[in-house]
């Protein structure tokens, strides 16, 4: 399904257990659905649900063996640099859900890489904003928004990871959530052994608005090399 922000994927503690998107599904379809994989409750875009315990072990399974393709679209407080890399910082998780950058050597850190290319960047008053395409290879925790602040780039309206100074320097913008979008997943597929069953999300609407206005009141500097959503 393609996921809209605002809403838990399983019930969270402050929200109704049958406002959840799993619950809400079920309802619809009058059926029990396994969850796959989870997104954060702020961020939007292509999420999988099993609707059998064998299709979600073989699913799990894939996740695990690192067989599924993932795509991202961030909008990032900061460029990345280089434009084009692999962030393969360890992670740890740290106090109230948290994951932060492991100390070199440290024990119960966990292995995490993320590609990223920069498709396109703004900057305006000295401030900087880019729209980068990123590809979780590992499926850690907050992967995406950890690994993006540690090379100085957190996504805007992060209210985690991301900067107090973040939303001041973006004052006007049509969006406030997280900008973090799942726009592709490709898995494994049961009908040919080794093709992938590719899903996609557009960019949705209010990410679509901070694009265009991104456009209209900042300065283009480099891009677009090609369109993520």
């Amino acid at each position: 399904m393609d996921k809209p922000p605002g809403l838990a994927v399983v019930p969270a503690a402050d929200q109704h257990p049958g406002e959840c998107v799993r619950g809400r599904l079920e309802r619809e379809l009058g059926a029990r659905l396994w969850v796959v994989h989870r997104l954060d409750r702020e961020t939007s875009g292509v999420l999988l649900f099993a609707r059998t315990p064998e299709t979600h072990r073989a699913l799990c399974l894939a996740f695990e063996e690192r067989q599924v393709r993932k795509t991202y679209v961030a909008f990032t407080l900061g460029v990345p640099s280089p434009r084009e890399g692999r962030i393969e910082t360890p992670l740890h998780p740290a106090r109230r859900g948290k994951v932060r950058p492991a100390l070199p050597g440290e024990g119960g850190a966990w292995e995490a890489a993320t590609r990223y290319i920069v498709r396109k960047r703004w900057e305006r008053d000295g401030a900087a904003v880019a729209m980068v395409e990123t590809h979780p290879e590992t499926g850690r925790h907050h992967q995406i928004r950890a690994h993006l602040r540690s090379i100085g780039a957190p996504i805007l309206f992060d209210r985690v990871y991301g900067p107090a100074a973040g939303a001041a320097q973006a004052a006007g913008s049509p969006a406030g959530r997280l900008a973090l979008h799942a726009s592709m997943l490709a898995v494994p597929g049961a009908e040919a052994a080794g093709r992938l069953r590719t899903f996609e999300a557009p960019l949705p609407a209010d990410l679509t608005a901070l694009l265009h206005w991104l456009d209209a009141e900042w300065t283009v500097v480099e891009g677009p090399t090609s369109s993520p959503g």
